[in-house]
């Protein structure tokens, strides 16, 4: 009796211990801007009836939680050859926004790579202790098929090819294989879009509401509202079928955040100059 008494309360122990282990964390949600907002022409949307008033920015998405992550979607981009043929005036190095926020580069835990262009992988080095998580096929291709002779390397950097190897090589790099995978509690990831050779785009659930950061997958709200693709992808009508299956995956139409849309620091509630904080409420 006594044996299986013991047994009894061990294992009401560990289940209870298992239980909080697995209790959803509380996320909040930011938009972090590093450069100054823009007008952007029609061939960004790739919507006939655009407005000419399209504005963008360059901006990364912190996700930060009570479970002790801090982690960012994109790393934004240093100021290479690539990032100084767009107007550079107001640029303020990533890591350096997001002390508005009281968090400096050492704090992120992770970064989430949503595809390797350059203005999204570029600043990766700045954050020197975050894992970093990255599609295993966006990988490969970008730093082997996309440079040979009928590779498509529009948009990469070499020089982010050698900071993505190296940080595998020193153990960082987490690379997903596959769609709608929980890569940690309360943050999926989603495929299919072909913004890249396998671009991806982040679930957020917050606690309160299901929050999805678009990045690349999605350019402006207007290209949500009218499904219509961008030129950059690999396939335009893939990319409209996950715009689609976006709005199924966020609590509401207005959580899914895009790329480079500069309403999205009118829509949200304002912390400071160039930071929102996503939310419904």
């Amino acid at each position: 009796m006594i044996n299986k008494l013991g047994t009894l309360v061990l294992f009401c122990i560990l289940y209870s211990t298992n239980a909080r282990s697995q209790v959803q964390p509380i996320y909040d949600v930011y938009a972090v801007a590093f450069t100054k907002t823009i007008k952007s022409d029609g061939k960004w949307s790739a919507v006939r009836d655009a407005p000419d008033s399209l504005e963008m920015c360059f901006m990364v998405w912190l996700i930060k939680g009570n479970n002790g992550k801090v982690v960012l979607v994109d790393a934004g981009y240093l100021l290479t050859d690539s990032a100084l043929k767009v107007d550079k005036t107001g640029y303020v190095r990533p890591d350096i926004a997001l002390q508005k926020l009281s968090i400096g580069p050492g704090d992120i835990t992770d970064v989430i790579v949503s595809h390797p262009h350059w203005d999204h992988l570029g600043g990766i080095d700045l954050f020197p202790k975050a894992m970093v998580w990255m599609q295993n096929d966006d990988y490969d291709y970008f730093v082997g098929a996309a440079w040979q002779k009928e590779g498509k390397s529009g948009g990469f950097e070499k020089a982010d090819v050698k900071k993505i190897v190296g940080i595998n090589l020193d153990g960082r790099l987490k690379l997903i294989k596959g769609d709608n995978l929980e890569i940690m509690n309360g943050i999926r990831v989603f495929t299919g879009s072909k913004h890249t050779y396998e671009s991806q785009y982040v679930q957020v659930s917050t606690g309160k509401e299901k929050i999805i950061i678009a990045s690349d997958n999605v350019w402006f709200y207007h290209n949500l509202e009218k499904l219509a693709s961008v030129p950059l992808t690999l396939d335009t009508a893939a990319y409209v079928n996950q715009m689609r299956r976006m709005k199924t995956l966020a609590s509401e139409e207005r959580l899914i955040i895009p790329g480079h849309d500069a309403k999205i620091f009118a829509r949200f509630p304002k912390i400071t100059d160039g930071v929102a904080k996503i939310s419904r409420n």
